[in-house]
């Protein structure tokens, strides 16, 4: 029994550092622009199947892993200065009609290009077997995928924090008017924010895709999560997203084993919790 919640921690981790990755791109697009940003999940969804279209062309995981986060974050790009630049200055009500059109319109895209039925994409050839611990086995994907995206998890926290890049976008989030009069062109740092939130997200999808395989509208599921990650956490904070991402994770991993019914209710349980003792999240600022 108790390897069997050792194993469910640890697959609460691995959960909890897509979560968190997914959310992180989320609050930073938020933090900069105060953008709601209701296509984030379909960014995911774009990861997973680019995940896929690689590995089933040239059987390199490890080019998926390159390509996608890239390609998504090229396609956000190309959408704010086209799309998403002309609504910042509109009520939230305005941003919520617009990214969800664009998700919708990548969700039928999918649908089109690859049809409805889900794909599913192998691990690595590499990272197929198992690491031992005495009697307890863990997929050797599964421990890759959770030291990775910490790594990618020091490295964003590095550029938010540790680079010029890094206090332009802590400093546009407080004031973009006074950043603009420094010299920034704010909508080019705009634009790099975007894309680069969305680009997690694309990775977050990539290395999801051997778990869970790619589907049309994992979009949504994701993105719902991913909301619940930054509420917990708190809107705007890196930490957040991580301890949130975390927090969610595990709640859903061990409640697969506790009680499965009540896997995906648990979350919002925990949501509800935090609310109920901190309105503005774990690490928000009120």
């Amino acid at each position: 029994m108790l390897n069997v919640y050792l194993f469910q921690i640890l697959n609460g981790l691995g959960l909890g550092m897509i979560y968190f990755l997914t959310s992180v791109g989320l609050t930073i697009i938020f933090g900069l622009l105060n953008f709601v940003n209701f296509a984030h999940g379909a960014f995911f969804l774009i990861g997973s199947y680019l995940c896929f279209t690689v590995v089933a062309a040239t059987g390199n995981f490890w080019a998926a892993l390159v390509a996608g986060p890239l390609i998504a974050g090229a396609i956000a790009w190309v959408t704010e200065r086209v799309l998403v630049r002309r609504v910042y200055h509109l009520p939230h009500t305005f941003q919520i009609l617009i990214t969800l059109g664009i998700a919708l319109i990548i969700q039928e895209s999918a649908i089109m290009i690859w049809g409805p039925v889900g794909k599913s994409v192998p691990p690595p050839e590499m990272l197929k077997g198992v690491v031992r611990f005495g009697n307890f086995a863990y997929p050797e994907y599964r421990l890759f995928m959770i030291g990775f995206a910490a790594l990618v998890g020091f490295a964003l926290w590095l550029l938010l924090e540790r680079t010029t890049f890094g206090a332009k976008v802590r400093a546009g989030s407080e004031n973009p008017e006074q950043v603009a009069l420094l010299g920034t062109n704010i909508y080019r740092l705009f634009s790099a924010t975007f894309a680069l939130g969305v680009a997690l997200a694309g990775l977050a999808g990539v290395l999801s895709a051997p778990l869970r395989g790619a589907h049309p509208f994992v979009g949504t599921e994701v993105l719902g999560i991913a909301f619940v990650t930054v509420v917990i956490g708190g809107m705007g904070s890196f930490g957040g997203a991580l301890v949130g991402g975390l927090l969610v994770g595990l709640v859903q991993s061990l409640m697969t084993s506790i009680w499965p019914q009540g896997a995906s209710l648990m979350i919002y349980g925990a949501m509800a919790a935090v609310i109920l003792l901190r309105p503005y999240g774990l690490f928000g600022r009120a």
